[in-house]
C-alpha cells in the first residue's frame, strides 16, 4: 500500500490537451488559444485584440500574435492585411493569410494542436523583401500587468519581469529609438512559479527575443520577437507554445450588482455569471449588515437560470420585495458581493462627482485646480491654424479640397482659443461631441434645473477651482464653456467645423498636463523655433482647424445652440441671444441649400444629415415655437416612421408642438416601440443592448435608457419602467466580466485605473465614465481594472458623462412620481 501511495504521489497529471471547439478557438479547461479570431479595429493600427491571443485562467493575457515590422510597435505603425482564415477542426489547425501591400509581403501563420501545446508557425513563398530585412519578425505581446513581478527564464538566464520600464535603448538604421532586448535565447519561460499564468515558449529556427515595449510607449507590452531570416522561404518562424492550466479550474462565480445600491420601490435584481462547467446552486441569499457587523440573512431564494451568454452561464436572483432601507450583501455559496445600500436617496448624489470633478478636468483653455493640486494650466492658447487642404490626418479628421474659410492653410485663425472639453482620453475638440454634450447638458438644465454649485468658473479669467462654491450652477457654467466653442466656429469661420486636433503624432500621445502640449503663442514662421515675443513664437505646436464645412455639422452645432439659448437665459442672456440667432441663421441656411454638404470623413463630419436636421428642428421648436419648425417635423414623419426606434425621443419631445394627425401617428409608433422592447430581455440576462464592436457600448446603453425615458415621461402607462432603470444598474455594476461601478468614484467598488489624461500614472478621474464591457469576438467579455490603455474599454469619453448625468436626474425623477 505505501508503495502504491509513492507512485500516486510522483505520477504527473496527465497533460490536457488542446482541441478546437465549435467557436473555432483552441481550447482547454483553464486556457484558450485565439487564432485571428479578431482583427485590429478599423479606425486605429493597434487596438491589441487581433492575432494570436490567450484567456488565461479567465484574463486575455496575449494578444497580437502576428507579423510586424517593429520590436515593439506603436499605435500608429504599420500593421498587414488581413486575407482569410482556415479553420479545420477535426486536425486541429487554423491558419490565416495576410500581407505587407506597400512592401508587396505576404505570409502565412500556421497554428496547430500538438502534444500539449500549440505549434505556431509562419511561412512565405517568397523571401522577405530587402527593405524589411532585418526588421521583419514574428511578435507575441503579453499583458504587462499580468506578469509585473514574476520571473522568468530564458534558457539558463532568470530576470524579474520590471514594474517600470528601465532597459536600455538603441537607435536603429532607420533612424528611430527602439528597446534592446531585456534577453535572447531559444526558450522562454513565462512565470515558472505561477501556474495561473505560466507559459512556455520554444523556437526551433530563429532565436527569441523579449522586449519591454513600455519603454518606447506607456501602452506598450512585453514583446516576444523572432525575427524573419533573410533569404528564407518556406517555413521561416517555428515556435511551440506551452499555455499551462490547471486541472479542472472554473473561474470564480461572479455576483454583478448596482454598486450604489437601489430604491425601495425599485425591481432589484443581481445576475450571478458562472463559468460554463460550474453547476448552479440552488440557493442565493440576501443578508442585511447591522451596525455592530453582524449580518442577518433576510432573504434567500432559488436563482433563475437564464442560460448562456457569449462563454458565460447566467443565473437571475430577484429581491424585489425587500424594501428597508440599510445596507445589504448578497451571498452565492463561498462568494459574497459588495456592500450596497437599500434607500430613497441612493441615486441622489451618483452625478455629483461627474459635474464636480470630471467636467472642469477636462475643461480646455482653462487653469483648473482643486485644493492643493493643479490638474492643468490653461492649455492651447495658441489655437488654432488652418489645416492642410486635401489632407487626411490621423484619429479620423480630414481636410476637403478647399479650406471653405477666408484663411490659408498654416495661417492662424483668430478666436478658437474660447471653450470646449478634451475629447476623451486625448486634447482634441471633436465638435461633434462637443455639440452633443451641450445638447445633454442643456436638456437636463431644461428639465431639471439643479442648482448644484461646488464649484469657480471664471472664464474672463480662464480659471477654474474645484470644492469653491462661486453663486451660479456649475451645470450652467459648463453649458456656457461648451456654447463658448460652438459659437467661436460661427464667429470666426461662419459655419461649424469638424473640430480641432494636434498636427503632430508626438503631440497627439502627449500625456500629462496639457498646457505643456504647446508654447501657447501663436506659431509665425517668420521667427526661429526659439524665437518669441510674447504673443508669437517660431515654434510649430499649435494645433490645426480642421475647416471643411458640412451641412451635419451645422445642424448638430444649430440643434446644441438652440437648446442652450434656453438653458442660459437669465444666467447670460447676451450668449443666449447669440446662440438662438446663430442657430436659427444655420437652420435657415441648410433649409435652402440646392445641395446639401455632405464631405463624410470618418466619425468627425457628423451624423446623417436627416438625423442631424430633426435634433436641430425639434430643438428650435421647443426654442422657438415657430410655425415653419412644427411644419418641418410634420413633412420628416415618414421618416420617423421608418426609424421609430432611434428617433423616438425626439418624436415624443415634439408631441406638445404638434397637431392632432402627427400625434395620432406617434401614438401607434409608441405602442409598437413599447412592445418591441421586450425583446431585449431574451438577447441577454442584463435586458439592455450589449454591443459587440471594437467599442464597448456603455454610450448605446445610456442612448437607449434616455430614449425610453422621454417616451415614458409622455406615455408612463404604457413603457416599463424597468427599460430605464437597467441601464443604470448597468453602469453601477450589473454587468458581464465583473461587477465593477464604469462611474469612477461612485459606488462601493468603481473604476479606478481608467483611459484618461492620467492614465500613465494608472489611476481615474472620479465621475469619468469608461465605454463598459468590450465583446472581444467570438465571445469573451472584457474591462481590465489593471490596465487603463485598452482605450475601447477604458477611455473616459465627455459624451457619455453628459448623457449619464441626464440618466440620473431622469430616474430619480421617476421614483420621487412613484
Amino acid at each position: 500500500m505505501i508503495f502504491l501511495m509513492g507512485l500516486i504521489i510522483v505520477t504527473p497529471v496527465q497533460a490536457q490537451e488542446f482541441s478546437v471547439n465549435n467557436k473555432e478557438y483552441f481550447e482547454k479547461q483553464g486556457a484558450n488559444v485565439l487564432v485571428f479570431s479578431n482583427w485590429y479595429d478599423g479606425n486605429f493600427s493597434d487596438s491589441k485584440m487581433s492575432g494570436i491571443e490567450i484567456i488565461h485562467h479567465g484574463e486575455r493575457t496575449a494578444t497580437n500574435g502576428d507579423v510586424r515590422i517593429h520590436h515593439t510597435p506603436e499605435q500608429w505603425d504599420a500593421i498587414p492585411s488581413f486575407v482569410e482564415r482556415n479553420v479545420d477542426a477535426e486536425n486541429g489547425v487554423i491558419e490565416a493569410w495576410l500581407e505587407y501591400p506597400d512592401y508587396d509581403f505576404e505570409y502565412k501563420i500556421r497554428a496547430e494542436a500538438k502534444e500539449d501545446g500549440i505549434a505556431l508557425s509562419v511561412h512565405v513563398d517568397e523571401a522577405v523583401p530587402d527593405e524589411l530585412e532585418g526588421r521583419v519578425g514574428f511578435n507575441f505581446e503579453f499583458l504587462p500587468p499580468a506578469y509585473f513581478e514574476k520571473t522568468y527564464y530564458m534558457d539558463q538566464q532568470t530576470g524579474v519581469f520590471p514594474l517600470y520600464p528601465t532597459g536600455p535603448m538603441n537607435i536603429n538604421e532607420q533612424g528611430e529609438t527602439e528597446p534592446t532586448p531585456l534577453v535572447k535565447g531559444k526558450k522562454l519561460v513565462l512565470a515558472p512559479n505561477d501556474p495561473t499564468k505560466r507559459v512556455t515558449i520554444t523556437s526551433g529556427i530563429s532565436e527569441l527575443m523579449l522586449f519591454d515595449g513600455r519603454a518606447k510607449a506607456q501602452n506598450g507590452w512585453f514583446v516576444v520577437r523572432s525575427l524573419i531570416p533573410a533569404g528564407e522561404t518556406g517555413k521561416v518562424v517555428d515556435w511551440f507554445l506551452e499555455v499551462n492550466n490547471l486541472p479542472n479550474w472554473m473561474r470564480t462565480p461572479v455576483i454583478t450588482h448596482s454598486q450604489v445600491g437601489y430604491h425601495p420601490s425599485q425591481t432589484k435584481q443581481a445576475v450571478i455569471e458562472l463559468d460554463a462547467n460550474d453547476e448552479p446552486l440552488e440557493k442565493v441569499s440576501l443578508f442585511k449588515v447591522q451596525a455592530s457587523g453582524d449580518k442577518k440573512e433576510v432573504h434567500a431564494a432559488t436563482p433563475k437560470e437564464w442560460g448562456m451568454y457569449q462563454r458565460y452561464n447566467y443565473l437571475q436572483y430577484d429581491f424585489s420585495e425587500v424594501t428597508e432601507p440599510g445596507i445589504y450583501v448578497i451571498k452565492y455559496g463561498e462568494q459574497e458581493s459588495d456592500p450596497f445600500q437599500i434607500g430613497e436617496n441612493v441615486f441622489e448624489k451618483a452625478w455629483h462627482p461627474t459635474l464636480d470633478i470630471f467636467f472642469p478636468v477636462q475643461m480646455d483653455h482653462m487653469f483648473v485646480e482643486e485644493a492643493y493640486r493643479v490638474w492643468h494650466g490653461a492649455s492651447h492658447l495658441d489655437d488654432a491654424l488652418q489645416a492642410p487642404v486635401n489632407h487626411e490626418h490621423f484619429d479620423l479628421y480630414a481636410q476637403g479640397p478647399t479650406t471653405d474659410t477666408d484663411y490659408e492653410p498654416g495661417e492662424h485663425i483668430p478666436g478658437l482659443n474660447y471653450g470646449g472639453w478634451y475629447d476623451a482620453g486625448d486634447y482634441d475638440i471633436r465638435t461633434q461631441t462637443q455639440y452633443y454634450v451641450v445638447q445633454n447638458m442643456a436638456g437636463l438644465w431644461n428639465e431639471f434645473a439643479p442648482q448644484r454649485d461646488n464649484t469657480t468658473v471664471e472664464h474672463e479669467n480662464k480659471y477654474v477651482k474645484m470644492h469653491s462654491p462661486d453663486g451660479i450652477p456649475d451645470l450652467q457654467q459648463q453649458i456656457k464653456h461648451g456654447t463658448l466653442a460652438l459659437l467661436a466656429q460661427w464667429r470666426a469661420v461662419d459655419h461649424a467645423i469638424p473640430g480641432i486636433v494636434s498636427a503632430h503624432l508626438h503631440q497627439y500621445t502627449h500625456l500629462g498636463d496639457g498646457v505643456t502640449k504647446t508654447d501657447g503663442l501663436i506659431y509665425n514662421p517668420e521667427m526661429d523655433s526659439l524665437e518669441s515675443d510674447g504673443t508669437y513664437s517660431g515654434r510649430f505646436d499649435d494645433r490645426w482647424a480642421f475647416t471643411t464645412e458640412t451641412t451635419a455639422l451645422n445642424y448638430g452645432s444649430a440643434a446644441a445652440l438652440a437648446a442652450a439659448s434656453v438653458a442660459l437665459q437669465g444666467y447670460d442672456d447676451e450668449l443666449a441671444s447669440e446662440a438662438l440667432e446663430t442657430a436659427k441663421m444655420a437652420w435657415n441656411r441648410e433649409q435652402n441649400r440646392d445641395e446639401p454638404k455632405d464631405f463624410r470623413h470618418g466619425n468627425t463630419t457628423g451624423g446623417n444629415i436627416w438625423g442631424e436636421e430633426l435634433k436641430a428642428t425639434v430643438e428650435l421648436l421647443i426654442a422657438n415655437e415657430e410655425q415653419k419648425y412644427a411644419d418641418r417635423v410634420k413633412e420628416m414623419l415618414p421618416e420617423i416612421e421608418e426609424r421609430f426606434m432611434f428617433t423616438a425621443a425626439l418624436a415624443v419631445r415634439a408631441y406638445p408642438f404638434m397637431d392632432d394627425e402627427y400625434k395620432a401617428t406617434i401614438d401607434e409608433l409608441v405602442s409598437e416601440y413599447c412592445a418591441n422592447l421586450k425583446q431585449f430581455a431574451g438577447v441577454n440576462p442584463f435586458g439592455v443592448p450589449i454591443t459587440e464592436g471594437g467599442w464597448a457600448g456603455n454610450g448605446t446603453i445610456v442612448n437607449f435608457a434616455l430614449s425610453n425615458y422621454q417616451v415614458y415621461k409622455a406615455f408612463p402607462d404604457q413603457l416599463d419602467e424597468n427599460c430605464v432603470f437597467k441601464a443604470l444598474h448597468y453602469l453601477f455594476g450589473t454587468h458581464p466580466d465583473s461587477n465593477i461601478s464604469f462611474v469612477s468614484g461612485v459606488g462601493a467598488k468603481s473604476k479606478k485605473v481608467a483611459y484618461g489624461m492620467n492614465r500613465a500614472d494608472y489611476s481615474f478621474i472620479a465621475g469619468g465614465i469608461v465605454p463598459g464591457v468590450l465583446i472581444l469576438p467570438p465571445d469573451f467579455p472584457e474591462n481590465k481594472e489593471n490596465w487603463p490603455f485598452l482605450w475601447g474599454e477604458n477611455e473616459y469619453v465627455i459624451s457619455v458623462g453628459a448623457s449619464y448625468m441626464y440618466l440620473v436626474h431622469a430616474v430619480n425623477k421617476m421614483l420621487e412620481e412613484k
